[in-house]
């Protein structure tokens, strides 16, 4: 009996080996072994099985030696495999990403959830649920029990209890004796929810988190938990949905809407769909989570019958009073970002000791910084942006962490260009946009007796300087909260009555399909920091310029949006009426790149022509962002109904015969 393997690490091509004596009863297919090769042993994954050679080697062929401790998940490779085709690359790719990172060091620091321990405390009482709640609970525990796959969408409004929900699937999942997966879209968030899970669920109940700051020690006593079939709840970002459980009963993916599910580095997968795809071959009911659900979901509520629930009601405290302020009026004020009532509403809850904050989508001091001579921008030798500016009048780059000082003299201008004895004084620069250190210095400067706190993607990967800043939050020693997404979505924080929102329509700007979508997600989802324990608050919302997007700001009238969005989609042909792939060549050399972007075009409408098939061929074209860290990025869109289609067109093109580095992206 033989077997042919690929090795997960090192000589891609298939390799054939004996298979020992005491196997040969097993079938070994989909299953990582060990095997010799030169003089060491590695992994791999088996491939096929077979009892006689087609033709005679003319090398010894050796023997395996072990087969590797692995949990008997007889759906999985049926799920890598489909993935793998979803994403046109090789299953090979997911069983190297879980040993990675099984095998991967310990994070220098781990960061904690910053919910504060008297608040779990009220939690570990039993919960009464809501009618609602109830409702929901009923119907995936039936299909819980039964087995079957069910997408159900549930749109809770923010502080409806969509956690209580998930507490009590959980607990009915563990009794019968499956595991369940709760998938978020952050690290921070997953920590925040380990920590409450731990503090409120059953003691008896096995809960690990698989993901970034988890330690090696916690990974493989999961996986040895995975390996003996115990039921568990694994709580994660994108591994865990990769993980082999042969007992999984139940997926979560709470904040659903979340573009942090779309991994950033290629290949991209999407989470979501992974754990949708993953529900559908393991035959189990999934739960799909939001307070502002994407477009797609509810589209598949109304095409595909997913089942639909709503939580109208908060658990406690009112929603937020909403009010548009739009900054083109002319009106005298202090500065020009803080408008006047936003002024007066931070006055006001500073002096009834209630809390603030203010939310712009950008770190940083300003944007870009402009020449008012020559109207030179500073850029980044390396990646197609502007440098921002930060304090101590540094800028840098926020894709390649290039950096440099402001020069006092502009180095386009003229003067500059002649000798060093030129004169000249120093130059004034103009300095465009706001970010979140400058609205921290304005502030300081309106309010100068309030405790102002920053906390952005800047202080974010400075774990502890974060984590410090949210437990001050938490606990009342910090007034006023400037921050980005991160502090967007998740958090409860009882005392904030206000949030300001600086640049509402930022990015609604942006040159992508689903702008509007992302941007009104956002800014629900940050407005819903408000009035989580109080009957009176208010969302101060800043915009630039007017849009229909802002009539939807209330949260029960998200439905209303999805309503009006939808027509647009269909109209244009835009997911998820269809579907749309993004295929991007990489090149360090432009002149290569340019010369492959077209010819790889062309062979796509070749093969599109030569199939019959209705797809739309689009591009190439220069992304926003055409270069990062030297590399240069071009892409082109194939947009089509049907999936298979579009990835038949790519997979028929031969990659080898192209300089360019080429990745298939599905969009949703």
């Amino acid at each position: 009996m033989y077997i042919q393997v690929k090795l997960l690490k090192g000589f891609q091509r298939p390799l054939t080996y004996k298979v020992p004596e005491d196997w040969k009863k097993q079938n070994l297919v989909g299953k990582i072994v060990r095997v010799p090769i030169r003089n060491r042993e590695t992994s791999a994954l088996v491939l096929s099985q077979f009892p006689k050679l087609k033709t005679k080697e003319k090398f010894e062929i050796r023997p395996a030696t072990a087969i590797e401790q692995f949990p008997p998940d007889k759906n999985y490779n049926t799920f890598i495999s489909k993935l793998a085709n979803y994403h046109q690359i090789e299953k090979l790719h997911f069983l190297q990403r879980v040993r990675t990172f099984l095998e991967q060091a310990d994070p220098s620091t781990r960061p904690r959830a910053t919910q504060d321990t008297a608040n779990l405390e009220t939690q570990k009482k039993k919960v009464i649920l809501t009618p609602e709640q109830q409702k929901v609970a009923n119907f995936l525990q039936e299909k819980i029990t039964q087995q079957v796959y069910q997408p159900t969408v549930l749109h809770g409004v923010t502080g409806s209890g969509k956690t209580e929900v998930y507490k009590r699937l959980i607990m009915h999942t563990i009794t019968q004796n499956k595991s369940v997966l709760l998938l978020l879209p952050e690290v921070t968030l997953a920590i925040q929810f380990e920590k409450i899970m731990r503090a409120q669920l059953p003691q008896d109940i096995e809960i690990f988190s698989f993901h970034s700051a988890t330690t090696v020690k916690n990974k493989k006593i999961a996986w040895q938990k995975l390996v003996k079939e115990k039921p568990i709840l694994i709580i994660g970002v994108h591994i865990p949905v990769l993980l082999p459980i042969a007992n999984l009963g139940f997926i979560i993916i709470d904040e659903e809407h979340e573009t942090g599910y779309q991994e950033k580095k290629h290949p991209k997968i999407n989470t979501k769909d992974a754990a949708i795809m993953r529900a559908h071959t393991n035959e189990i009911p999934i739960l799909l989570g939001s307070a502002t659900p994407s477009l797609s979901s509810l589209y598949n509520v109304k095409k595909y019958n997913w089942k639909f629930f709503q939580l109208k009601k908060r658990f406690s405290g009112n929603f937020p009073e909403i009010k548009t302020v739009y900054l083109s009026d002319k009106k005298i004020r202090r500065n020009f970002w803080i408008s006047q009532q936003l002024e007066d509403a931070i006055h006001n809850k500073l002096t009834k000791r209630e809390q603030v904050i203010i939310f712009l989508n950008r770190r940083g001091f300003s944007f870009f910084v402009q020449c008012k001579d020559c109207s030179f921008i500073f850029t980044c030798p390396n990646c197609s942006v502007s440098l921002t500016l930060h304090k101590n009048n540094l800028l840098t780059c926020h894709y390649c962490e290039y950096l440099i000082s402001l020069p006092k003299k502009c180095p386009a201008c003229p003067e500059q260009a002649q000798s060093a004895v030129t004169k000249g004084s120093k130059k004034e620069f103009l300095k465009k946009g706001i970010g979140t250190q400058q609205v921290v210095t304005i502030l300081e400067k309106i309010f100068p007796y309030a405790r102002i706190g920053r906390a952005d993607l800047d202080t974010t990967t400075k774990k502890k300087l974060w984590q410090e800043t949210m437990e001050n939050f938490q606990a009342g020693c910090i007034d006023i909260l400037v921050g980005t997404q991160t502090i967007s979505k998740g958090f409860h924080f009882p005392q904030v009555t206000l949030v300001g929102i600086l640049w509402a329509d930022l990015n609604l700007h942006f040159p992508v399909f689903n702008a509007t979508e992302t941007t009104l997600q956002q800014l629900i989802q940050v407005a819903g920091r408000a009035g989580r324990n109080h009957e009176k608050s208010e969302v101060i919302v800043q915009s630039m310029s007017e849009h229909r997007v802002f009539d939807y700001l209330n949260e029960i009238d998200y439905l209303k949006f999805y309503e009006h969005e939808i027509e647009k989609r269909k109209m244009l042909g835009y997911p998820p009426y269809q579907r749309l792939i993004e295929i991007e060549l990489k090149n360090n050399n432009e002149t290569f790149i340019n010369r492959d972007a077209g010819n790889f075009m062309l062979a796509l409408l070749n093969a599109v022509k030569k199939n019959n098939f209705d797809i739309d061929v689009l591009g190439p074209a220069q992304p926003p962002v055409s270069k990062i860290k030297n590399t240069h990025i071009r892409t082109i869109y194939l947009k089509g109904k049907n999936i298979n289609h579009l990835g038949k067109i790519f997979n028929e093109i031969d990659k080898e015969t192209y300089s360019s580095k080429i990745y298939f992206t599905p969009i949703r």
